[in-house]
């Protein structure tokens, strides 16, 4: 069977938006009030209305933040991301991954760049060859050892993710982390010295155990949980029997389209690879 076809590309819901100007110096920041990504252990805060903080500061609130990322300007406003020390009393913190479609569109994008950047300060406060406190020249974002020099950036962690295709069945896995119930399509990190199809190649045969050809690009999307860029791919069945890794995965099979179990939600690029093939395969049989 052929590869599915699909729209490119994969719509991005962390898209920063026209009007957003990024910077890194907070000296070049408008006054008056801001938007404030502010992170407890994740979790984004929000207003008593459940919206992200407009404030000069965030000691308007009583809260002393551990650090802070100056983001840039959305509409000539300044927006800051910052990390919190404790729970803020009388303010709500919610799972970022939670607000998808509660939140503006334009200040969930925002907020994805921010615990991005924040996980990356929190991560990247030492250097990691000399063990020199890290310096952030105002001009960019990277982080300097003012000792050996060493620098470094934002960091960016690629991924793919692939929909293997068996005729008009989909392989779906759940993995030990998944919620009860929930399968989806298999993914990994790149290693070093591999090229993306390799990668998709090795995950398949380490985690199920088969064999596949016909591997074509279906889109990208960031996936700010921590840093990951997610490459997705097809690919169709070729040989071999699942034999699924007990270490990575509690279960695979194969799965109609309209005899799928539970799969993620709609923000995900795992599920924009599953509902093409669904679309694919439903329109081809319209007696489903």
């Amino acid at each position: 069977s052929s590869a599915l076809s699909h729209p490119c590309p994969v719509a991005n819901p962390f898209a920063l938006p026209a009007d957003f100007q990024a910077a890194a110096d907070p000296a070049t920041a408008p006054g008056g009030p801001a938007w404030w990504f502010g992170f407890y252990r994740s979790q984004l805060l929000l207003d008593g209305q459940g919206q992200v903080p407009q404030l000069e500061t965030l000691e308007t609130l009583a809260l002393s933040p551990v650090r802070t990322q100056y983001l840039g300007r959305l509409a000539g406003r300044a927006c800051y991301g910052a990390e919190l020390a404790e729970p803020p009393p009388g303010l709500t913190l919610a799972p970022l991954r939670s607000l998808y479609g509660q939140l503006d569109e334009t200040l969930f994008a925002l907020a994805g760049q921010a615990v991005q950047l924040m996980e990356w300060d929190r991560t990247h406060q030492y250097c990691g060859s000399c063990g020199t406190p890290m310096e952030q020249p105002l001009r960019e974002r990277v982080k300097q050892c003012p000792r050996c020099q060493l620098r470094q950036y934002p960091r960016l962690s690629p991924a793919i993710i692939v929909l293997v295709s068996r005729g008009d069945e989909v392989l779906l896995a759940r993995a030990p982390r998944f919620r009860p119930g929930m399968y989806s399509v298999l993914a990994g990190f790149v290693e070093p010295g591999e090229s993306l199809e390799e990668t998709v190649m090795r995950e398949v045969r380490e985690e199920v155990g088969i064999e596949i050809g016909n591997i074509r690009y279906f889109g990208s999307q960031p996936w700010p949980f921590p840093n990951s860029l997610m490459v997705g791919f097809t690919a169709t069945y070729a040989s071999g029997a699942l034999n699924i890794d007990p270490v990575e995965i509690e279960a695979a099979d194969w799965f109609k389209p309209d005899r799928l179990p539970p799969v993620p939600g709609p923000l995900s690029i795992a599920r924009k690879l599953i509902d093409a093939f669904v679309a694919e395969h439903i329109t081809a049989d319209p007696s489903r």
